[in-house]
């Protein structure tokens, strides 16, 4: 029987809606802030102390990072899908099955990653177009950085286990921990032993191999429905293709989007280091600024997920309706703020001039169009929460992938410049969340059971 007492989970499928995406949301939201911290934390420490050819070559690797990882981070997202379905419905036995299941798809994709990221590495990056002064770099970082992945990808499932049964607060407690763990290691292997970008690597990789540790301590030691027993961690084939079923659409999305990325990275980089480095700088404001939207998308994704699964269909939509009134409210003050104060945030990564240019131009194209990613992430939780994730896949390739390298590979080319390049974002950014309210107005989205998107019971 499952307990009635859950202090750290947040059920979703009674109560005032609005409270209770804040409640699961702010928990989320510091510790996704800590985890940001992570790369922010390597980019700080080697623009202050090592030079802006050691920061354009940490920023240079993002893209590729967030490739490789966003199939393995979407097959994460198909797995809390179908958990917080099952919690929502009660099903206990099932949500055994899940649960193992993707503990045990985490190992063996982070086993594959840390190959295919290690022998991979230098030849992503010469494709990338990275500049010879800052190749040796860039390909320390990121060789390290996928030593680290079987830690990434543990911690990550096991997190997003967490969430889907409403429980954000020691996920976030977690994070801490590692990111003081990275941010201190970043001092001492980077300013006290001088091990540069290589140094940054390890911080980073010692730090996530401290909050998998973490997380699968909770998962083991917990004695709710959803407790892991290492003994009985081994994929479940019925459950596995229920989860790739899910997953592999939301990590093709974030994958091939990252794809764009990489090539929008390739074209910034045709102006030099400098630019390199000030969109770099950027990227990490970026990260910061759209942590809440991720956190509110994941609650809606949970919220979603548990009332289909209790079968509360109206609460469904005015969870997304009132979502969306939260988060561009966060979007319109967070862009105020940046706005007005670009110039000193810039240069918390560089006091180079020509980087916080670069940086500043940057920020000032794609401000005042957040309100749009706002609208779309509260939509596209909504809609991988209620299973649709092919529809969301589809949406976001279209626009963030497809649009965006029309744009890039021709109508850049008659137009060459360093802004040009930056507009392909907020141009994309309008057309997904066009596309997205159409879906979400206009078809029948919400199912009327979770055996139509799961698969039926056994």
């Amino acid at each position: 029987m499952r307990k009635k007492q859950k202090t750290n989970q947040v059920v979703m499928t009674e109560g005032v809606i609005w409270k209770q995406l804040l409640a699961f949301s702010m928990p989320l939201l510091i510790g996704n802030l800590f985890q940001q911290l992570y790369n922010t934390a390597d980019s700080i420490v080697v623009g202050n102390y090592v030079g802006s050819d050691a920061l354009a070559a940490v920023g240079s690797s993002n893209s590729l990072i967030n490739l490789i990882i966003g199939m393995s981070m979407g097959i994460g997202t198909g797995a809390g899908v179908i958990i917080s379905q099952y919690y929502g419905a009660k099903d206990d036995q099932k949500l055994h099955w899940a649960v193992h299941t993707s503990i045990a798809l985490s190992f063996i994709g982070g086993i594959l990653l840390t190959v295919i990221g290690v022998a991979m590495s230098p030849l992503l990056l010469i494709w990338m177009g990275t500049p010879e002064e800052v190749l040796p770099n860039s390909i320390s970082f990121l060789r390290i950085y996928f030593l680290g992945s079987v830690f990434n990808l543990v911690y990550n499932m096991g997190a997003g286990v967490l969430r889907a049964v409403g429980d954000s607060k020691r996920p976030l407690y977690y994070l801490c921990v590692s990111s003081i763990v990275n941010i201190v290691l970043d001092m001492v292997f980077v300013v006290g032993f001088g091990m540069g970008t290589a140094g940054a690597g390890f911080a980073t990789v010692t730090a996530q191999a401290v909050s998998a540790v973490l997380i699968l301590r909770a998962l083991i030691k917990t004695r709710e429905s959803y407790r892991l027993i290492p003994s009985a961690i081994r994929i479940d084939k019925r459950m596995m293709k229920r989860i790739l079923k899910l997953g592999i659409p939301s990590g093709i999305q974030q994958s091939i989007i990252s794809l764009s990325n990489v090539i929008v990275q390739a074209n910034v980089n045709v102006y030099g280091t400098a630019a390199m480095a000030g969109y770099g700088a950027y990227s990490k404001i970026d990260g910061f600024a759209m942590l809440p939207l991720q956190s509110f998308c994941l609650a809606a994704t949970t919220f979603t997920g548990q009332n289909i699964g209790a079968k509360k269909w109206k609460r469904v939509k005015q969870g997304m309706a009132q979502g969306i009134i939260i988060s561009v409210a966060y979007t319109a003050l967070i862009s105020v703020i940046l706005f007005l104060d670009s110039d000193r945030v810039l240069g918390i990564f560089s006091p180079d001039r020509d980087v916080i240019a670069f940086g500043d131009t940057t920020m000032r194209i794609l401000l005042p169009f957040y309100w749009t990613m706002a609208i779309h992430q509260i939509l596209m939780g909504s809609i991988r929460g209620s299973g649709r994730t092919l529809v969301s896949m589809l949406i976001g390739v279209g626009n963030m992938c497809i649009l965006r390298m029309i744009y890039i590979n021709l109508l850049v080319p008659y137009f060459p410049s360093f802004e040009a390049v930056m507009w392909c974002y907020p141009i994309t950014w309008i057309t997904t969340m066009l596309m997205d309210l159409v879906y979400t107005l206009k078809t029948k989205w919400i199912p009327e059971g979770i055996d139509k998107q799961i698969g039926e019971n056994r």
